[in-house]
């Protein structure tokens, strides 16, 4: 198994829902979080005063997939949160070794 953590521009949030669960990705938890990579945040103008915002708003999205899903997923998300524009985001694929529901005690896959 494999977790997948994008993160995006918040207006694409919807398109990538829509996109992971055309593949079948059927669980996934979004945070809104802030953050800047090349983009190095942008200055404001407020009441006269000009000030710099560092951190941009963006969406975290984290799902777990199986193997087989991940390619999938990782498609999905870049076709759907593609704008071509600086900050469109990025995603980070690692290894889950144990998921466990905790109403039924399922573990594995069967707990995704």
């Amino acid at each position: 198994m494999k977790k997948i953590e994008a993160v995006i521009k918040p207006f694409k949030l919807d398109e990538v829902r829509e996109a992971l669960s055309e593949i079948g990705a059927n669980g996934l938890t979004v945070t809104e979080v802030k953050g800047f990579g090349r983009q190095k945040g942008h200055t404001e103008l407020y009441r006269g005063a000009e000030y710099v915002v560092d951190f941009l708003p963006k969406i975290k999205i984290e799902l777990v997939v199986t193997e087989e899903m991940v390619e999938a997923a990782m498609e999905a998300i870049i076709k759907a949160a593609h704008t071509g524009k600086i900050g469109d985001g990025k995603i980070f694929v690692s290894s889950v070794e144990q998921v466990i529901r905790i109403r039924t005690g399922e573990t594995g896959e069967a707990a995704v």
